[in-house]
């Protein structure tokens, strides 16, 4: 089985998470997205931002019911900070019958080179790449390392360039609904599942 592990903060959850889950689902020969919620680094300030658990239970109401699309919390029981190639390694040998690969946004490809381990994290596990608004993705240029990963290098990177954009951001949604709550409600209809949406103002969260 192919999966990919889509990570983030989801601070909040949005449609376009959702949506580019889907579209790898039917777009690409990944079976199942994880969506793997990162934990709080505790060196750095929380201030508006909602709890791991929070964060944890908004992306399971957003997906709920979507086939082959999950949540997984398997970070949270890794160190912190978890580097992106450690928490591929460990889901290595936790699931060694399934082949992972990563899926990230062009802003984070355009400074990939400077993550730990880059040229492992695209010739062991794979890199899939979805393009921000108004931004073109390039191929690699750092080293990949060996000569069989260099060969494999094509088959492990991908870009969906026709993929949904994301219209809206997470720290846009959060800076709306502090703004002002009421409209917030109505204005982000199609941003935000109605059951995150429910979630959110019941818990009061980026007030």
């Amino acid at each position: 089985m192919k999966v990919g592990i889509f990570g983030g903060s989801f601070d909040p959850i949005h449609e376009g998470h959702v949506n580019l889950a889907k579209y790898v689902i039917e777009h690409t020969d990944i079976d199942e997205v994880w969506l793997m919620v990162s934990p709080l680094n505790p060196l750095k300030p929380q201030g508006y931002i909602a709890t791991d658990e929070q964060r944890l239970e908004m992306a399971r109401l957003a997906v709920d019911g979507i086939p082959y699309i999950r949540v997984s919390d398997f970070e949270f029981h890794l160190p912190i900070p978890s580097y992106t190639y450690k928490t591929l390694t460990e889901l290595h040998k936790t699931y060694p019958g399934i082949d992972f690969s990563l899926i990230i946004g062009g802003d984070n490809w355009a400074s990939f080179d400077r993550w730990r381990n880059p040229g492992e994290i695209l010739s062991q596990f794979g890199v899939i790449v979805y393009p921000r608004p108004g931004q073109s993705i390039e191929s690699p240029k750092f080293k990949i390392g060996s000569a069989q990963a260099k060969a494999s290098q094509n088959s492990r990177f991908k870009i969906l360039s026709a993929a949904p954009q994301m219209p809206v951001s997470s720290t846009q949604i959060r800076q709306m609904i502090k703004s002002s709550p009421l409209k917030s409600d109505t204005s982000l209809e199609d941003s935000l599942n109605p059951s995150v949406r429910s979630y959110i103002r019941s818990h009061h969260l980026y007030t």
